[in-house]
């Protein structure tokens, strides 16, 4: 049977030929954050300005607080106070600091940061001019608490250098700031000692008024943060500020559109305890509460130490019965010693203590990270109150006090800047707020373990300065969340 010769099939796989001209892809426009500008942009002389603008807010804030360790002998003996008396004068500045700090906060997160830096500059130099006019022992109480509650506001100044300025060189640009509060405490005390002896405690406050009024001035040269006017949605201010920064610097723009979410809900105190934060607000607050309580109850403890000879824990031998007018005595039988020249220069040497670990701070916030270094530095601030207690030549003395004023100065390095970074544009002045408004509980307890228990068991003071630091050691290693090169959140 013959078969069918079979033909070949050729399969062509047809495609569909276009023959008109391709479609142009369109290009999505390009967009940037202020967070990309900011680094883009880079460091440079604006952010040299910042920092000499914005830090010298930490010496008027240093010689404010600082002024009440200095003139506080001498309102004991020109009043007649007792101990409790000295120490509700500390006590009040650090109430109002308390309330308006928590104010400042909100308003600073809602209304911006150079509105209430500058309204807080302005309220403090007021009333710490009336302060030197001062007629009595409770009209001195009262405004000094309200020159507490100007000094609240200064933290707005840190905020807005940490908004500025970029990731890598945050870590060694803020703990700098050290030196400005470094040179207002070493200016107040200086000034004490000529100023005191010769023209009184009143001349001395309004001498230390003029650094703050010249500084007001100075803040016409310092921009709004542009992280906060673009939360607020207004995107040109915050264009305007960066283009500003770019031509000072020399640098240019990221390419395209700036773009942010605006955020209407800013803040609010629920945000901190929110669930992605707040076991992380209720650490910080136990720290700042207990670095406070360190940090001034040094500060305190020094001048009682040299005011009352209180050297290898033996007090004073008598109290000095301050006379009055031509009756003789005085019904109020109260320890009055002034300030020898040998005191203020110990003084001096245990507050240049403050920027002695800078250098290792630097290194161990900008490699350790910010929560182990801090845990660290609290130790052994805990271990240097212990050994407060040896009894010692006053060389000695000078040398425990020295370090342990390193150490309380690098724990606030620290969480100022951990503080700063962790939270979000939205609520970071907030934070900053509550934070300092913890921060003044424990400056407000300081006095009365400083000037008060200090009198009757140095022992048991020291120990509980010591303990409060093992429980912030504890605390800071713990924390959720490392800051080291994070970038700043815009958003929660």
């Amino acid at each position: 049977m013959a078969t069918k010769p079979t033909e070949s099939i050729t399969i062509l796989s047809l495609r569909k030929l276009s023959l008109g001209t391709a479609e142009p892809q369109v290009k999505e426009p390009k967009t940037f954050t202020v967070e990309d500008a900011v680094e883009t942009i880079g460091f440079g002389r604006f952010h040299i300005a910042l920092f000499l603008i914005m830090g010298s807010t930490g010496v008027v804030e240093a010689m404010e607080i600082m002024l009440i360790a200095v003139v506080s002998p001498v309102i004991r003996c020109e009043w007649q106070l007792e101990n409790w008396q000295v120490a509700l004068v500390t006590t009040m500045v650090f109430f109002g600091y308390m309330v308006f700090s928590i104010l400042f906060g909100l308003l600073a997160d809602r209304y911006g940061r150079w509105k209430i830096l500058l309204i807080s500059f302005l309220w403090g130099a007021y009333f710490s001019l009336l302060t030197s006019f001062a007629p009595s022992y409770i009209w001195f109480v009262f405004l000094r608490t309200m020159v507490g509650c100007g000094v609240s506001g200064h933290s707005q100044g840190l905020i807005i250098k940490t908004e500025f300025l970029p990731t890598k060189y945050r870590g060694y640009m803020l703990p700098l700031s050290q030196v400005f509060w470094l040179a207002g405490s070493l200016l107040i005390i200086g000034l004490a000692s000529v100023v005191i002896p010769t023209i009184g405690w009143r001349w001395l406050i309004r001498i230390a008024s003029i650094p703050g009024i010249i500084l007001i001035m100075a803040f016409k040269f310092i921009p709004e943060s542009a992280r906060f006017n673009v939360s607020t949605g207004n995107i040109q201010a915050a264009l305007a500020t960066l283009n500003h920064i770019a031509r000072m610097n020399h640098s240019v723009m990221p390419e395209g559109k700036l773009v942010e979410p605006v955020l209407e809900k800013r803040g609010r105190f629920a945000d901190l305890l929110d669930a992605k934060y707040l076991r992380t607000t209720l650490q910080i607050w136990v720290i700042w509460l207990g670095i406070s309580f360190a940090y001034y109850g040094v500060i305190l403890a020094s001048a009682e130490l040299l005011e009352r000879d209180l050297v290898c824990g033996s007090k004073a031998d008598s109290e000095v019965v301050v006379t009055g007018g031509d009756s003789g005595e005085s019904q109020s039988p109260c320890y009055c010693h002034m300030f020898a020249p040998s005191d203020y220069r110990t003084m001096i040497i245990s507050t240049i203590g403050e920027i002695a670990l800078n250098p290792l701070n630097i290194l161990g916030i900008n490699f350790l990270g910010r929560r182990l270094s801090l845990s660290i530095t609290m130790g052994c601030t805990a271990l240097f109150f212990l050994l407060l207690n040896i009894c010692t030549s006053s060389a000695g003395l000078i040398g425990f006090l020295f370090m342990l004023r390193a150490l309380v100065a690098a724990n606030f390095n620290t969480i100022y800047i951990y503080t700063a970074e962790v939270y979000p544009t939205a609520m970071r002045a907030l934070g900053m707020g509550t934070s300092g408004s913890l921060c003044c509980i424990g400056a407000v307890v300081a006095p009365f373990i400083s000037q008060v228990l200090m009198s009757a068991s140095i022992l048991g003071a020291l120990c509980l300065f010591s303990s409060v630091c093992v429980v912030c050691a504890i605390s800071a290693f713990t924390l959720p969340i490392e800051t080291k090169g994070r970038a700043l959140q815009q958003v929660k």
